[in-house]
């Protein structure tokens, strides 16, 4: 066999191995990428602690704009339909969220979230979830609104011993009854307060823990809301 056989067969030879080798290390592995979401759902925090994790369970999609929208299935629960909470009108511009989430390894039950609503200030309502209403004028719908993040979303109280949960998810539209740096300023006490009863984490849009940073981020940005929508503010005497 001549040189330049052997040559061109040692090419061959050598160009079938890195194909080969391209086809082996280059294909996606999608068992690695689990276990890397997993991994990153267990990170603790720098006092040891764990983050929180909302889990596969919750439907990522459901709460905000389903409730928003009346989409939420209500449970047949035997009690009359509450008009408490309704919205004035369907059409908005912006929805802020953010969630209050059971601690890792742990859930939020049902009669807890119930009382550390009352003490929120908040009312059970319209789709069977939580309102902050304007005091004197609740028929001015809903400052924001508390609802459950797994299906349907919402809190059946004539079963509400049952109801467990790994968060909720509290959610303002704008426009809203009141200026959106007002509602803002609502909503987000009310949420650190419920954390707080309920022993969570307070999380937001985006399931991070909401830091000092974010929050003036988005008074930023609910006060630039009122600037072009000419919002006018509220009245401390009508705040509360």
């Amino acid at each position: 066999m001549s040189d330049t056989l052997l040559l061109r067969l040692g090419i061959l030879i050598a160009g079938a191995l890195l194909m080969l080798a391209i086809y082996v290390f280059g294909r996606p592995r999608k068992g690695a990428q689990g276990r890397k979401r997993e991994a990153a759902g267990r990170k603790g925090t720098r006092d040891g602690r764990q983050e929180p994790s909302l889990g596969e369970e919750i439907e990522r999609d459901l709460v905000a704009e389903d409730v928003v929208q009346g989409e939420i299935e209500l449970q047949d629960s035997g009690q009359p339909a509450s008009e408490l909470g309704k919205r004035v009108s369907d059409d908005y511009d912006k929805i802020i969220t953010l969630y209050v989430a059971a601690r890792a390894g742990q859930i939020l039950h049902g009669p807890d979230i119930v009382v550390a609503a009352e003490k929120a200030g908040l009312t059970w309502g319209y789709m069977q979830v939580f309102h902050r209403l304007l005091e004197g004028h609740p028929q001015k719908g809903p400052v924001f609104s508390v609802a459950n993040v797994v299906k349907p979303g919402s809190f059946d109280m004539a079963n509400v011993q049952d109801v467990q949960t790994p968060a909720i998810a509290f959610f303002l539209t704008l426009p809203a009854p009141v200026g959106a740096l007002d509602a803002w300023e609502m909503m987000e006490p009310a949420a650190q307060r419920m954390s707080e009863l309920l022993d969570g984490v307070l999380l937001d849009e985006s399931r991070n823990a909401l830091s000092r940073q974010r929050i003036q981020m988005i008074r930023e940005e609910m006060r630039a809301w009122d600037r072009q929508n000419d919002a006018p503010p509220l009245t401390r005497t009508n705040r509360w």
